[in-house]
């Protein structure tokens, strides 16, 4: 086991990690597809649902 986290220590020395402006850039994008997505598939759903209920009422 100590060999292993001295291993995955020793990996995680060689990561380039993002610069801040980066990470924030990263961020932002990942929140707004997130957001999009969200609504996408809410307005998908409430349409399938109104549709259906104009057939099965």
């Amino acid at each position: 086991m100590f060999k292993f986290l001295k291993n995955v220590s020793r990996e995680m020395k060689k990561v380039s990690w993002p610069k801040g402006k980066e990470l924030t850039s990263y961020t932002v994008v990942v929140v707004s597809t997130v957001v999009f997505m969200a609504l996408f598939f809410g307005l998908v759903d409430l349409g399938i649902s109104q549709f259906l209920n104009i057939f099965f009422e």
